[in-house]
């Protein structure tokens, strides 16, 4: 990947060159794009030159004022974005609650609607409940947005994601959305779906009309990327082992990590107070882990969030999960 990216300044340079529309696609864009709607069994791709600009842009584009977008109340804080620059009217459901979803759903009526919601959940780790969200939106003909910042690489037996998870056809997702920094290690965001979608977004999303490309470093390392998820489908269950190992660890001393089964682990803490405690104590004992509190999450569920890769070896975890439990009774979290 480094060496991609270096191939690739040395051609085109460092810079952006403007706008996708204008001086900014390169070749680069168009076989990236190319290469996730292969890998991700759509027709089509669009790159964004961030994940947040992804969400926030493609919402906008496809919801406007008189629609209604229907979303999990845990939804990342780029689509709530989303929401409030669309102009749409805004049902939430509650987190992961299929019952409550066909509420909203019921609610929406005959406006236009989408609904959207994440893959994995970014602070709890969890994952939605897909099966169920599909079959509730094609009964309800409303097309779905899915998220997959934390789940590309990491769900499905070779990384394709949450409907790879579920054994679903891709093609039941209406809008695959996911960034280009978290398992693949670049900056940028991306949505695949048909090429219908993805030429409207190129002539109605204003976040990438008006936004500088991303770069031909980034664009390079993240299809790089993306042929070694595609290559190496064992690095996405060595992922799998190693997280379920760690979690397990921590659960096994008394920890709350909630229900998720993905690398983003979440350390339950009983205040604010003590989730900053917990992490200034793991920091000073060479642990870098930060505590997460409201508004980020609820007020009831104060956290430290730690995240799995497979640059951790299981050595790497287990330290990490003594320095957690040293803190942990320091701080009286643990007994």
């Amino acid at each position: 990947m480094d060496q991609r990216a270096l191939d690739a300044v040395e051609r085109h340079g460092t810079g952006a060159h403007g706008v996708r529309l204008l001086a900014g696609t390169l070749h680069l864009h168009r076989e990236l794009e190319l290469a996730l709607a292969r890998f991700l069994g759509a027709e089509d791709a669009i790159v964004y030159s961030s994940g947040y600009m992804a969400n926030v842009a493609t919402v906008g584009a496809l919801v406007g004022p008189g629609d209604v977008i229907i979303g999990d109340v845990y939804n990342h804080a780029s689509i709530l974005d989303g929401y409030r620059l669309s102009g749409a009217d805004v049902i939430t459901y509650a987190h992961n609650d299929l019952a409550d979803l066909e509420r909203a759903l019921k609610k929406a009526g005959d406006a236009g609607r989408l609904v959207v919601t994440d893959a994995v959940f970014s602070m709890d780790g969890d994952v939605a409940d897909l099966p169920g969200i599909v079959d509730l939106c094609e009964r309800y003909d409303a097309p779905l947005m899915v998220d997959e910042a934390h789940s590309l690489g990491v769900l499905g037996d070779t990384g394709r994601g949450i409907t790879e998870h579920f054994g679903l056809d891709p093609d039941r997702v209406d809008v695959k959305m996911g960034t280009l920094s978290k398992t693949v290690p670049s900056a940028g965001g991306y949505v695949a779906g048909s090429r219908d979608l993805v030429f409207a977004l190129k002539n109605n999303a204003r976040g990438w009309m008006f936004s500088a490309a991303a770069t031909p470093a980034q664009i390079a390392a993240a299809k790089a990327a993306i042929e070694v998820i595609e290559a190496a489908p064992e690095r996405v269950r060595e992922l799998r082992a190693r997280t379920t190992r760690y979690r397990e660890r921590l659960r096994a001393l008394g920890f709350d990590t909630l229900t998720g089964e993905t690398p983003v682990v979440p350390v339950i803490c009983g205040s604010a107070e003590q989730a900053g405690a917990m992490a200034r104590l793991c920091q000073l004992d060479g642990l870098f882990v930060q505590p997460i509190v409201y508004p980020a999450v609820p007020r009831t569920l104060p956290r430290l969030r730690t995240i799995v890769n497979l640059d951790h070896s299981e050595a790497d975890l287990d330290t990490a999960v003594d320095v957690l439990e040293k803190a942990g009774r320091a701080c009286g979290l643990l007994p």
